[in-house]
């Protein structure tokens, strides 16, 4: 462990001699960032660039946290699991290439959080707009020039307008949106529009106000699933770092000198190993169910 600090403040050094004058920490983060932006998908671009505009994209200071909190906690773990020095690197190495996908994965709910409260004031206030209009391209005009939509739903809401005049029917326009946001309220208001449209109901204003009471009790739905995921994600998490530490429990309870005498079986090492992937691979999917499908029914 002694070695593994020494090595990282030589790194510190180096950089601070080939770079004096300059920030270093900046440096490091501007030439990461580099390689993020030059290698990135295009999905993890896209997301990222909306939660920097919704202000929740994380500082270099807390991804530079992120990387101590992860890599120490590897460099700890695995050098108590083998009090090998090399292995433990190579864990802590892993451990930090994995922070740019938690990014990602945290990227997606974010944006996907956005993408539902879109959705949800293009719903309710197309609703509103049609109870005055009574024309489903006009409601649409008014929610796109109301200013309360955003990229990228604006720019389908726009599409949407130009659709319906280029065809001279909604159709194409509602089939064009649920494909693109299968939100079961999208589908049920287009599947609502389409019937008053083709059927020429008389009275729409029932209608109108229970799909209104659906959004409503839909996005109450969501939110407070929301809150339930946050509470379990701090539960999931406790109970991942706890398994990683039943190796230790073990270990305390043999001694060390016993625990370190066991550990020479290749075979042993292999189950350690396999121990720390499954948990690893345990803590990815919790991470990956939290983060996904926000908002979607």
């Amino acid at each position: 462990m002694v070695l593994f600090l020494l090595l990282i403040i030589a790194i510190v050094i180096i950089l601070y001699r080939n770079y004096k004058g300059q920030n270093v920490s900046k440096y490091i983060t501007e030439q990461v960032q580099a390689v993020y932006d030059k290698f990135a998908p295009y999905s993890y671009k896209v997301v990222r660039e909306k939660t920097k505009q919704l202000g929740q994209e994380y500082t270099a200071r807390q991804y530079l946290i992120q990387i101590v909190i992860m890599g120490g906690f590897a460099g700890i773990v695995t050098y108590m699991y083998f009090y090998n020095l090399i292995v433990s690197i190579i864990y802590v190495v892993i451990a930090i290439a994995f922070i740019p996908y938690l990014s990602f994965l945290r990227c997606k709910r974010v944006y996907s959080e956005f993408i539902f409260e879109q959705i949800q004031v293009y719903t309710t206030n197309t609703i509103m707009e049609f109870a005055t209009t009574q024309s489903f391209v006009k409601s649409l005009e008014g929610v796109r020039d109301s200013g309360i939509l955003e990229d990228p739903v604006l720019s389908d809401v726009n599409k949407m307008i130009d659709m319906a005049y280029e065809e001279g029917s909604i159709d194409g326009a509602l089939n064009f949106m649920s494909d693109k946001y299968p939100y079961y309220i999208v589908k049920n208001m287009h599947q609502l529009f389409l019937q008053i449209t083709k059927e020429g109901a008389q009275d729409t204003g029932e209608s109108l106000e229970n799909m209104q009471l659906d959004i409503d009790t839909l996005v109450e739905s969501v939110y407070r699933d929301r809150m339930d995921r946050a509470n379990f994600h701090k539960k999931f998490l406790q109970y991942g770092i706890m398994l990683f530490l039943l190796v230790m429990l073990i270990q305390y309870m043999l001694g060390s000198e016993s625990y370190i005498e066991l550990i020479k079986s290749i075979w042993v090492q292999l189950v350690l190993h396999f121990i720390i992937i499954f948990n690893s691979y345990f803590l990815l999917k919790g991470e990956k169910y939290y983060n996904e499908n926000v908002g979607v029914e």
